[in-house]
């Protein structure tokens, strides 16, 4: 990987970095790009959901599937965009949920990274999509580095909440024997998605109950506030 491991993560990945499936999905995304091929996000900002929280800080993860795959949207948070570039629409459902649950009014930008502070870890399965086409780096080897990273997160101590939208969320925890020990509490439900929001996911307050949780195991609660 071109990207330098933060150093709160390193041990965790210590053991799959130096498997050779590691290696090469390195050599297999300079071959994409080599070929042309556009692949979001851009390189340095691919461990970003990483920089920003460290694994001590982590109090919930949200899992996603792999960045949007459009020019300008990925920049290494799961379901967040930079500033200047309009939140697509599972973003705005999940505002419109964090309204809901919580009374908070959505931001006018798309960007989490103040959430990212507060110690959510916004992790997608794959760190990595080609242009225009989702999940076009699924099998790729990006599995085994997010599922050590959930495993790390797991495997402490502390209690967390790990937040699950979709299918594929859930499976990708079903995996990890350390989310079971029942210790951290799981929030499942349907993807924030258009196609899937009405199926579950509104009215699922995902927010509330990861706020009680986190306070009742003596962890502090989450501003969910975007400035």
């Amino acid at each position: 990987m071109e990207q330098a491991i933060p150093e709160s993560w390193r041990s965790a990945l210590a053991g799959v970095l130096a498997r050779p499936a590691a290696r090469q999905l390195g050599g297999w995304l300079r071959e994409q790009e080599a070929a042309g091929k556009a692949i979001y996000p851009p390189r340095g900002a691919r461990l970003r959901a990483l920089e920003l929280t460290s694994l001590d800080s982590v109090k919930a993860v949200i899992l996603g599937q792999d960045p949007y795959h459009g020019p300008g949207q990925a920049h290494g948070l799961a379901f967040s965009v930079p500033h200047g570039m309009r939140p697509p629409p599972s973003l705005q459902n999940i505002y419109k949920e964090l309204r809901a649950d919580l009374g908070v009014e959505p931001p006018a930008h798309g960007n989490l990274e103040g959430w990212a502070r507060e110690g959510v870890l916004l992790l997608n399965a794959c760190l990595t999509v080609e242009d225009g086409k989702p999940a076009s780096h699924s099998g790729r080897g990006w599995e085994a580095i997010t599922d050590a990273l959930v495993t790390a997160v797991a495997e402490r101590p502390m209690p967390s909440v790990f937040i699950l939208w979709g299918a594929h969320a859930q499976k990708k925890a079903s995996q990890i024997p350390a989310l079971q020990s029942g210790r951290h509490l799981l929030i499942q439900s349907a993807h924030p998605s258009p196609l899937s929001a009405h199926r579950g996911f509104f009215g699922s307050r995902p927010f509330s109950r990861t706020n009680a949780f986190l306070e009742s195991e003596g962890r502090g609660a989450i501003n969910w506030r975007l400035d």
